[in-house]
């Protein structure tokens, strides 16, 4: 068995690298990776928390966040199965706080916190689930991550398909399987078909989910991990068009894979148990078998069908009733989840208004502030002009004056030169006069 495992595990890990369903999302070390993808290929085997120890305590004495994360996400899927649901919290917690903020690590932040979400919706919390869902959408949309819109969709659609709405299930895929493209994640595709072939089983539309069986054991030859998921969706496939040869024979074969147990939970193993001692005419045991299921709306769903298969009418009909009063309560259930979903929208929704406010305040202040000093700046620039202007005026009245003052001393002194003129032509004119009459007498 165990080297049926062996060599599984190195044609995970074999040259298909990125293309396999197990990447080394975080770059740790080779040998590191291995024991990981090891433990990853039975998640729910108690003995993965000693190896989750392990490598936490690796990371520990590194002080690398990288290597805590690897051995937390190993941890909570054995919590899960164990039924130890605030361990499973914790170890999801610690991984968030350590990568929330960090954009190098997304692409195993957002699988981590996919796969937690499945279990949420497994115990029945689908509200936390769904803030998990819209956290993750409002991330990948402010970083263009087609990746995280893939996994948010995703988490959507299981629990659209938890809330038994498969086409609203169908088409949350089907978003999820065109982001998955357009992040070229290409491992993710065959899971997203089996999905997709699950709602369309559900729907009774065999043909749609024969179609993404076929899509999905395409995938098989390059993820051998693939193997349980698509035989444990044919075995679903078969049972529901009461193929009951080709159901049993896929039953056998699932059974005697040493993967079966350890990649598929307690709930999916007793489901096909249920269905296959069911479909044997195996009845008593169906039903002490049914009585294992984890949920009571799966206990009263099973036991019901089994009561009727025998004709036993009066015991089916109680668990009907049952199942329907389960149903009930479900779906109150599910209005107080969306209650609970819309008040924390909204809150966000204060929030962001809050802060809008807050930042168009803040706009308004600086721009009042600006507009200040712009004021106070061009009442200086304008005093600086007007006080320019005095002086200008006061040198040009100056100016003038003294202009005056020299154009009127100029005229006095142009006024004195002609009375000097006019006194030397008088002098001159009575010395000529005076030299007349001298030069008379002398003649006479």
């Amino acid at each position: 068995m165990r080297k049926i495992t062996l060599i599984l595990l190195c044609a995970l890990l074999g040259p298909l690298g990125a293309g396999a369903q197990i990447v080394n999302r975080l770059k740790v070390d080779d040998a590191t990776f291995q024991r990981y993808a090891w433990g990853r290929m039975q998640q729910y085997n108690p003995d993965n928390l000693f190896l989750a120890d392990s490598i936490y305590t690796v990371g520990v004495q590194m002080g690398s966040p990288k290597y805590r994360c690897l051995g937390l996400s190993l941890e909570f899927p054995v919590r899960f199965a164990q039924g130890d649901y605030e361990r499973m919290d914790a170890a999801v917690a610690e991984i968030k706080q350590m990568l929330e903020a960090r954009t190098d690590t997304r692409s195993f932040y957002f699988s981590t916190i996919h796969e937690y979400c499945q279990y949420l919706i497994l115990i029945g919390r689908a509200s936390d689930a769904m803030l998990e869902a819209r956290a993750m959408e409002r991330i990948a949309s402010e970083e263009k991550s087609a990746l995280g819109r893939m996994y948010a969709h995703r988490i959507v659609g299981l629990i659209q398909s938890y809330r038994t709405n498969s086409w609203l299930a169908i088409q949350n895929f089907t978003k999820a399987a065109d982001y998955c493209k357009e992040a070229r994640a290409e491992q993710e595709l065959p899971n997203l078909f089996i999905l997709i072939a699950q709602e369309y089983i559900k729907m009774r539309d065999f043909d749609a989910a024969e179609d993404f069986c076929r899509q999905a054991e395409q995938y098989q030859e390059f993820f051998p991990s693939l193997r349980i998921k698509t035989k444990m969706t044919r075995a679903y496939f078969y049972n529901a068009q009461r193929d009951w040869s080709a159901f049993w024979r896929t039953y056998d074969e699932l059974t005697a894979d040493p993967l079966y147990k350890m990649q598929a939970d307690n709930d999916a193993r007793f489901e096909m148990d249920v269905a296959y001692l069911q479909s044997k005419g195996f009845f008593e045991e169906a039903l002490a078998k049914a009585d294992s299921l984890g949920t009571a709306r799966d206990r009263h769903d099973k036991k019901q069908s089994i009561y009727a298969a025998q004709g036993a009418f009066a015991p089916a009909y109680s668990e009907l009733s049952r199942l329907m009063s389960e149903k009930d309560s479900i779906y109150i259930k599910v209005q107080n989840e969306d209650m609970a979903i819309l008040d924390a929208e909204m809150n966000n929704a204060q929030l962001r208004q809050d802060a809008e406010r807050l930042r168009h305040q803040n706009q308004n202040t600086i721009l009042i502030g600006f507009l200040v000093m712009f004021a106070i700046a061009f009442i200086a620039i304008l005093m600086q002009q007007w006080q320019l202007r005095e002086n200008l005026d006061e040198m040009r009245r100056k100016n003038n004056e003294a202009l005056t003052a020299r154009r009127a001393f100029q005229k006095a002194m142009d006024a004195k030169e002609s009375e000097n003129d006019y006194r030397i032509k008088i002098l001159q004119n009575r010395t000529t006069n005076v030299l007349t009459d001298y030069e008379d007498f002398l003649h006479s």
